[in-house]
């Protein structure tokens, strides 16, 4: 499944663009941060022709931008070259930048990457969904990423406060699903959209969530690799366009104590080879423990590895203030149909349109391998044909037994320990990964007060 960009499609981005100077050539981390170097134009042709070296601890940094020692990426290796190639589509304007400046994403090459290559989370992604498919089963998604708004100046007190509006006032109130909310970032929006159109990133759906600045927009559902890809670059478009207007886009779980936790929602569908979705079912057929079986062998998979896979969904020591009972976030392994008082949502609509929305990571967690965990979750629950028991009916705060860890050592143990991740993930991909969690893990306990440890994951 891994494709590369064909030369052409520099030679004509360059002839339809004869006045971009620079390109940012990115890759993302493991932390979901891009990393890379900034190109002139003359480099391009040679970057699609024969790859580009990069360091191989480029793939083993810390949230910090720090070696991983541990990682095997570094001293062992000797800091090793590997060659990344561009992604087809991913060469595209950044029409915040003041500069004439475009970006290419590249990729770790399988075999000239190595030895990175198992560390890069979007050729994980490309693994487990090569698992599926060869089983027939052709894996769709859409994401919805929350955010906030903040203002570049901190308040009095040097803590982050929401940007100003249209207006000139603050946001004070929680005012979700306001329509003026949305009307005094209107300036915001508009280039947002724009750019989103000139990148061919579906945006949809924008809402005024559930805290003063806080923002989420959706992005149209597709093929899993095409729509992860879709939400790494539009999460640095967010970032980008915000910065143009004097704001930051502040991805993090939980920035503020006292105000809603920041979400990405992940819906979830499998199709066949002709594109039929094959959890159709009618929900009062789900509610009744019957509907389609694949779609409950799904969710019993789901729920089966969460607690496995939870540090690949929260992966910083931020991620986990979000569980909290009655605030929208998940608080338990469960799930129902048509409620979001639980982890896993199998939303209405028409039966054709039926999928597993997904609500547990947080808006820092990194899109390609939040995406592989719910993958082989899914795979899990197929082939073992797991059955996830009754939904829950009513408020799942109040029903909750099993509570998830609120704690980020309990999720690095747990995916330590367990058998089914080395054989879903791979050794490499964990050895690095853990590697890297650990350190930060170390770092946090070591230099990080309790005092200010909410603003430690500033690239979130």
């Amino acid at each position: 499944m891994t494709t590369f960009a064909p030369v052409q499609e520099a030679q004509n981005f360059l002839a339809n663009n004869p006045d971009i100077e620079l390109i940012e050539l990115f890759i993302l981390d493991a932390n979901g941060v891009p990393r890379g170097k900034l190109l002139h134009r003359e480099e391009l042709l040679a970057l699609y022709q024969s790859g580009r070296p990069l360091p191989s601890t480029m793939l083993g940094l810390s949230i910090q931008g720090e070696d991983v020692e541990d990682s095997g990426l570094v001293w062992e290796v000797g800091d090793i070259d590997c060659r990344a190639y561009p992604l087809p589509g991913s060469l595209v304007r950044l029409p915040w930048r003041q500069m004439p400046t475009a970006a290419v994403q590249v990729s770790m090459h399988p075999s000239e990457g190595l030895p990175a290559t198992p560390a890069d989370p979007r050729q994980l992604l490309i693994r487990v969904i090569e698992q599926l498919e060869a089983e027939g089963y052709y894996p769709v998604m859409a994401c919805e990423l929350e955010f906030y708004l903040l203002d570049q100046k901190r308040d009095a007190e040097g803590r982050p406060q929401p940007a100003l509006d249209a207006d000139g006032g603050r946001p004070r109130q929680t005012q979700v699903y306001g329509l003026r909310e949305l009307e005094q970032i209107e300036p915001f929006l508009r280039d947002l959209y724009a750019a989103c159109k000139a990148q061919g990133i579906p945006a949809r759906t924008a809402i005024s969530e559930y805290a003063p600045g806080q923002v989420e927009i959706t992005l149209e559902h597709g093929p899993v690799l095409a729509a992860m890809d879709q939400a790494v670059r539009y999460k640095r478009l967010v970032k980008g366009v915000a910065h143009r207007h004097g704001m930051q886009a502040c991805f993090m779980a939980k920035p503020f104590d006292h105000l809603a936790g920041t979400g990405m929602h992940m819906h979830v569908s499998l199709a066949d080879t002709q594109g039929n979705n094959l959890f159709a079912s009618e929900l009062s057929d789900i509610r009744q423990g019957a509907g389609t079986p694949l779609l409950r062998q799904a969710v019993g998979g789901m729920l089966a590895s969460l607690l496995d896979s939870l540090l690949l969904f929260c992966p910083n020591a931020n991620s986990y203030r979000r569980f909290q009972a009655n605030s929208y976030a998940p608080l338990a392994p469960t799930w129902g149909v048509d409620n979001r008082t639980v982890s896993l949502r199998v939303p209405g609509g028409p039966a054709p349109t039926r999928h597993v929305e997904h609500r547990i990571c947080g808006a820092d967690a990194n899109p390609y391998l939040a995406a592989a965990a719910i993958l082989a979750g899914i795979h899990r629950g197929i082939a073992d044909r797991l059955d996830p028991g009754a939904p829950v009916e009513g408020n799942g705060y109040a029903q909750a037994k099993t509570l998830l860890p609120t704690e980020w050592l309990a999720s690095i143990q747990a995916l330590e320990r367990s058998d089914w991740a080395r054989d879903a993930f791979g050794a490499d991909f964990l050895k690095v990964f853990l590697a890297v969690k650990r350190a930060e893990y170390r770092q946090f306990m070591g230099e990080v007060g309790e005092q200010d440890w909410r603003w430690y994951l500033s690239n979130a």
